[in-house]
């Protein structure tokens, strides 16, 4: 079993991590926190946009749903009248300078969740400098910054903070990395202005649900209902935060996946699909962007879309608006 798989048990298990990892969690707490306290105080200075930013991430490792979060923020916005553009390091990517997506971009230079974003039709910029990132989104006409798992970079400065919580896993054992799955200590959330909960409902949060039932085909314009494969075998492709969500919402649907779980950011190649039997492949959206250009007949992607109370958009367009009231 790799390292990371051990870990991540021992996070979110009943197993103990390794001794090891509590002195490099306690260093990495002193690190982050003398980070966090330099720009507090003015001694390192964020970079403020003449537009509003919002921020979204979380504080732990691994996937929570941001980037469909992320997604239905943008079209969420512009449905209130906002032209949003989404700002990402662009992890995974090869891409360093500060870049405006086109309309196809490749996911091995900009990275595979900036490229499901602009698949959306939403503007979307990459780059290291992610201020530099966004101005040329400014540039592009967008009225407002969305950073896609911006929470621990202090550097751009923000307006609004959303933070994602996984209804199940929750926050592990409560440990910082390594020894446990969190990026910032769970004092952070007071911090933070709006808090998301993924899968179910926590005290001081809103609600979200990741909603598919859909099966789209990678190599033509091919669509069917999710129950298509209700009470089938199927070979389910997952490399994201959270394998096991994915694999879950096919059992929902009385699917019988058969497990292939790759890291998170995975750049695959066609040998990663001998996988044996020959059986439909399931994959999430994030992971067949990457795969289109040798995809098979028989390989589907199961897009989800995050579903939220009215009150979460009412509430996120007012603090916007008021971030940038002349008065």
């Amino acid at each position: 079993m790799a390292l990371a798989q051990k870990l991540e048990q021992a996070w979110y298990g009943e197993g103990r991590s390794p001794w090891w990892t509590y002195p490099l969690a306690w260093l990495y707490g002193g690190v982050t926190g003398l980070r966090r306290a330099l720009y507090r105080r003015g001694w390192r200075r964020s970079v403020r946009l003449p537009v509003p930013v919002v921020v979204i991430g979380n504080i732990t490792a691994g996937g929570t749903g941001k980037t469909p979060l992320t997604i239905a923020v943008a079209e969420a916005l512009r449905e209130r009248g906002f032209l949003p553009g989404v700002v990402s390091r662009g992890y995974g990517g090869r891409q360093r300078q500060p870049m405006l997506l086109g309309d196809t971009p490749n996911p091995l230079q900009v990275g595979d969740e900036p490229s499901l974003i602009r698949a959306h039709g939403i503007p979307v910029a990459v780059g290291r400098d992610r201020p530099a990132a966004a101005a040329l989104l400014i540039g592009a006409g967008c009225d407002v910054i969305i950073a896609d798992d911006g929470l621990q970079h202090y550097r751009l400065a923000r307006d609004v903070e959303v933070c994602v919580i996984d209804a199940v896993r929750g926050f592990g054992n409560g440990r910082l990395l390594p020894a446990g799955p969190l990026r910032e200590p769970l004092m952070r959330l007071v911090t933070s202005d709006m808090r998301v909960c993924n899968g179910g409902e926590r005290i001081g949060t809103y609600p979200m649900q990741l909603r598919g039932g859909e099966a789209c085909s990678l190599t033509d314009d091919t669509r069917q209902v999710l129950t298509t494969y209700t009470g089938q075998r199927v070979h389910a492709v997952a490399a994201i935060g959270h394998p096991a969500r994915f694999f879950d919402s096919l059992r929902a649907y009385g699917i019988l996946p058969i497990e292939h779980a790759f890291p998170d950011h995975h750049v695959f190649v066609p040998a990663d699909f001998h996988l044996g039997e020959d059986l439909p492949v399931l994959m999430t959206d994030k992971d067949a962007i990457k795969c289109r250009r040798f995809a098979q007949p028989n390989w589907w992607r199961v897009p989800v879309q995050a579903e939220l109370p009215a009150e979460f958009y009412d509430a996120l367009a007012h603090r916007i608006m008021a971030s940038h009231d002349p008065a």
